[in-house]
């Protein structure tokens, strides 16, 4: 007996068989676009998606023998899936990257209310969360909000799609409305935001134990299953993908090398001290949660880099970045690409990438360098803010199968790096959740103790982590310059004094 696991995520949608060793025995896979109308705007249409994971479906399953006995699911988080009444899409999904409500962050941040609601539930909001999108839709498009009679997620219209069920998961109601001791939605944050009105939006949040319904009939036909089946909703994709590699207690820790870099720390309770940065996921009920740094920058400066530098993508880019010393003679890169800007481990909608130092010394290999170093120090800036002790980071996603990518990491974060011998690690959690929400498992830490597979492991260098220790005091600089002269304002900097012998003679921005 085999189990289907499906984890759709905001580029590329994926579908796995595992057998019952928790090995992948097919996999389908097809991207899907990010509708940009607008600048700043992050969209996708509901019914392609839908589609995709039909095809993605029998694609996979069209060279398995083995009966499937289960089906269980992540998918992308935040945003807005508005339906109305009869379950059908009032328009576009509005994702987490979505940029356009950043004015109205600007006033809630200058207001108090970001902080004042991190003080109650341990999240800092985002432009993508719905939050901010309704406020925005209240604004712009009343009228849309008023056709409407759920806002889901992505995981949300999937599991609607299985199993007629309009509900949220615990995980994705977290940010930004979840009361982490009931487990049910918080009426004062609700209130402090101002969306009292929209409060009818919000569908029933289901416990941990309560994520699981029988297949429709229509649905397993179009999917080519027995009708009946049951059908777990996972955490959403980051929270997944923690469990997906093995971070399941408290303590452990993840980076997600993906679309987001996504760095996540379990823990007992719920921290709503210090700075407000990041997210507190609900992870296992009342009893852990997973403390996430997603960022807004990730692949898709790889992307832009590549495209850059005239590569044929990610992995000629770090082909070429590898080829350069370790510095990259003195140039430094702030990876804020995103239009939306940043939301974590700060908050910034209006921030924007800059390389620092840049001279007619450097090679296009030194500016590939530089990318892999900003981005990996963003890893390192999310360690910091998280203020817990790691001894080990398990690193996931498209850019982990980077060997000089891991060594790096390891490097600039001083934490030992490892591995999984996986490839599809957001469909491994759901694997996982599905065996213990179905009693085949008796709990997470078993299901992650007998199933997952760490296969490669890194050390910090003992010359170049005391560097890049360095370096980040220098990232940490040039990012308060920035700020301070509005990011993309185009004003001249002054420089802090050079490190080891590297001249900083000029600034380009890539704003």
């Amino acid at each position: 007996m085999s189990v289907l696991a499906i984890d759709v995520g905001t580029t590329m949608i994926k579908s796995v068989v595992f057998d019952d060793n928790g090995t992948e025995l097919a996999v389908s896979r097809i991207g899907t676009e990010v509708l940009r109308r607008h600048p700043g705007w992050a969209e996708q249409d509901m019914d392609t998606v839908w589609n995709a994971v039909v095809y993605t479906v029998r694609n996979a399953l069209s060279d398995i023998d083995d009966p499937v006995w289960l089906v269980t699911f992540t998918a992308q988080g935040d945003g807005a899936w508005l339906v109305d009444q009869h379950g059908r899409p009032t328009g576009p999904a509005i994702l987490w990257s979505d940029g356009r409500a950043g004015e109205i962050l600007t006033r809630w941040e200058r207001d108090g209310v970001l902080e004042d609601a991190f003080r109650r539930n341990g999240s800092l909001t985002c432009s993508g969360m719905p939050n901010a999108v309704f406020s925005w839709l209240g604004s712009h498009d009343p009228q849309r909000l008023a056709r409407s009679a759920s806002s889901l997620t992505a995981a949300g219209w999937l599991f609607y799609h299985l199993t007629g069920v309009l509900a949220m998961d615990e995980s994705d109601a977290s940010a930004p409305f979840l009361n982490h001791t009931t487990g049910d939605y918080d009426d004062e944050i609700i209130d402090l935001f101002g969306l009292a009105a929209y409060r009818r939006l919000l569908p029933k949040v289901l416990g941990e134990d309560e994520r699981i319904a029988e297949i429709t009939r229509e649905a397993a036909g179009q999917l080519g299953l027995p009708e009946g089946l049951p059908v777990v909703m996972a955490p959403y994709d980051i929270a997944s993908t923690a469990r997906g590699v093995g971070v399941v207690n408290p303590g452990q820790a993840c980076s997600i090398l993906g679309t987001t870099l996504c760095t996540e720390i379990v823990r007992h309770e719920v921290d709503t001290t210090g700075e407000p940065s990041g997210i507190n996921i609900a992870y296992r009920g009342r009893e852990r949660v997973l403390r996430a740094f997603p960022t807004l920058n990730g692949a898709e400066v790889l992307v832009w880099a590549s495209q850059l530098l005239d590569l044929d993508g990610p992995p000629k880019l770090g082909k070429l970045a590898f080829k350069a010393e370790p510095g990259a003679k003195g140039l430094s890169f702030l990876p804020y690409l995103s239009p939306a800007g940043e939301r974590a481990p700060f908050l910034d909608p209006a921030a924007r990438g800059a390389f620092w130092g840049l001279s007619l010394e450097h090679s296009r290999a030194d500016i590939a360098r530089s990318v892999f170093e900003g981005l990996s120090l963003v890893l390192r800036d999310s360690l910091v803010a998280s203020r817990t002790t790691v001894t080990e980071l398990r690193l996931c996603g498209g850019g982990a199968n980077n060997d000089d990518w891991c060594q790096l990491i390891a490097d600039a974060t001083g934490v030992p790096t490892a591995r999984s011998g996986d490839t599809e690690l957001g469909a491994k959690g759901a694997f996982l959740t599905g065996l213990v929400l179905s009693g085949a498992e008796s709990s997470m830490h078993s299901a992650a103790a007998k199933y997952v597979r760490m296969t490669s492991t890194w050390e910090p260098h003992p010359k170049w982590s005391p560097f890049y220790t360095a370096r980040y005091e220098d990232f940490l600089t040039w990012r308060t310059l920035a700020r301070e002269a509005g990011w993309s304002s185009g004003r001249t900097l002054p420089v802090p004094g050079p490190r080891d012998g590297a001249g900083l003679e000029g600034v380009l921005r890539a704003a």
